[in-house]
């Protein structure tokens, strides 16, 4: 900030001079004394905005719950993130769903962000919900434990221990830890689209979905948060009817929120600001490391340099299930190949990410 003695030495303009460059400077610094301003209005409107924010986000003490039964960090600066979908099918969310034989809490979303050296770029790995996965032991938030269970459904675990169990089991199965954990509930979601003015997606067929609502044809959309909520839940109206499909609108929806919230004039509205904000705090539950707003705040600056439209989305190699054809089962090798890319931070092979189950790769 300029003080008042450089005010009245600097060399006035010439009349030929440009006005641009200063009208920057002038807005720049007053940006900077209204900053200034909510940080000494500390005890006021800005201590305020700070404590509600701060106030709305959950958190989990992952470590404590799961202990030091987990694989060692990343060899570099890369980091891994677990982000699950949470469906509760209770409260707010119930009013949200079309399908009358779905209830109870589930992690329907399940996607491993890793992040690797420099934080330029990112992979999104999917984990199929109808996964069949061996569960480790686990500790309820009650203390109670829970026995390890083989040939588990994925999602059905969030539900039954909770979400360090689920941590804990994406840990164990692909050897990679998990630097952090991020819970997005539906209901928050919804909210969060409609907060930031709705998210544009281009399908390239008509989806017609009782199950979950969604009635859209085929081009552009700009959808609301209804409309976003179905597009995420849909499978019935697309492809074989399986979750599978549904992942890849899950991937594409993901990227394009993240462009849409990157492009927001977020500094040049400041109410609009707010109103994003507060309405992603209310929705998310984090582990202890992110469970703060600053912590927060900082983690996401580390992520500036990560461009949504660059970031690579795939699916968790896997075939369907010879005991159980609705189920589906992790394949070898492209299952080692995925997971070991991630623990030595490498660029994923090709061949880890053909999925049998859909005839393909990324």
């Amino acid at each position: 900030m300029t003080t008042p003695a450089a005010e009245t030495s600097r060399p006035r303009r010439r009349a030929s001079e440009p006005q641009q460059p200063r009208r920057k400077r002038r807005v720049l610094k007053w940006t900077l004394i209204s900053l200034a301003a909510l940080v000494v209005a500390g005890a006021g409107t800005g201590y305020w905005i700070y404590s509600d924010l701060d106030g709305n986000i959950k958190h989990v003490d992952i470590d404590k719950a799961i202990g030091d039964d987990r694989p060692a960090k990343l060899p570099t600066s890369g980091q891994n993130i677990l982000i699950l979908g949470s469906d509760s099918r209770a409260g707010a969310n119930g009013k949200l769903v079309a399908d009358p034989d779905v209830s109870g809490a589930r992690s329907d979303t399940a996607m491993v962000m890793h992040i690797p050296e420099g934080r330029t770029r990112a992979v999104a790995v999917s984990i199929p919900r109808d996964t069949l996965v061996t569960r480790p032991e686990c500790t309820r938030s009650d203390g109670s434990t829970v026995a390890s269970a083989k040939r588990v459904m994925f999602n059905s675990i969030y539900s039954q221990v909770g979400p360090a169990c689920v941590v804990k089991t994406v840990e164990q199965m692909s050897g990679v830890r998990m630097d952090h954990y991020v819970e997005i509930d539906f209901a928050g979601f919804k909210d969060l689209v409609d907060a930031i003015g709705g998210v544009t997606v281009t399908v390239d067929q008509d989806i017609h979905d009782r199950n979950s609502g969604l009635n859209i044809t085929k081009g552009t959309h700009k959808l609301d948060g209804t409309q976003s909520l179905q597009f995420v839940r849909t499978r019935h109206g697309i492809g074989d009817g399986s979750d599978l499909g549904r992942i890849g609108l899950q991937q594409q929806f993901m990227l394009a929120l993240l462009s849409e919230i990157k492009k927001q004039d977020l500094l040049g509205s400041p109410t609009k600001t707010y109103k994003i904000a507060d309405t992603l705090t209310a929705a998310l539950t984090t582990d202890s490391g992110l469970g703060s707003l600053t912590k927060l705040a900082e983690f996401g600056r580390s992520l500036n340099g990560v461009d949504p439209s660059s970031m690579e989305t795939i699916m968790l190699p896997v075939a369907y299930d010879k005991i159980d054809p609705n189920r589906v089962v992790p394949v070898q090798p492209q299952d080692s190949g995925l997971w070991k890319a991630l623990r030595n931070d490498t660029t994923i092979p090709a061949w880890a990410k053909k999925s049998p189950a859909t005839g393909g790769g990324s």
